[in-house]
């Protein structure tokens, strides 16, 4: 049976299987940038505000955790590809 996923993953990130820790770190905190960044352009944006609407403190806390979870969310399927130009820098600046 063709594994799809591993036809269709980009070539520079290993499979999950043939990561190294340190790969896999690299990967997460490449990830974790590509999400703190989209969460940004989100908030700058205006959707937070259109989200807290005049819901007070309670809905500014909200919806700042809300955004941080749709760019998840966006990073989770895809994201705009910033993950894999992090990651692969990174590597690189490692040795590995």
């Amino acid at each position: 049976m063709v594994n799809i996923e591993a036809l269709t993953a980009p070539l520079t990130q290993p499979t999950a299987d043939a990561r190294t820790e340190k790969q896999t770190k690299i990967l997460d905190r490449a990830r974790e940038f590509e999400s703190v960044f989209v969460a940004q352009m989100l908030k700058y944006s205006g959707l937070e505000k259109a989200i807290s609407g005049q819901g007070g403190f309670g809905g500014e806390a909200y919806s700042g955790l809300l955004l941080e979870q749709y760019a998840n969310k966006i990073v989770q399927n895809g994201g705009f590809g910033l993950t894999e130009h992090i990651y692969e820098q990174l590597l690189e600046r490692e040795g590995g």
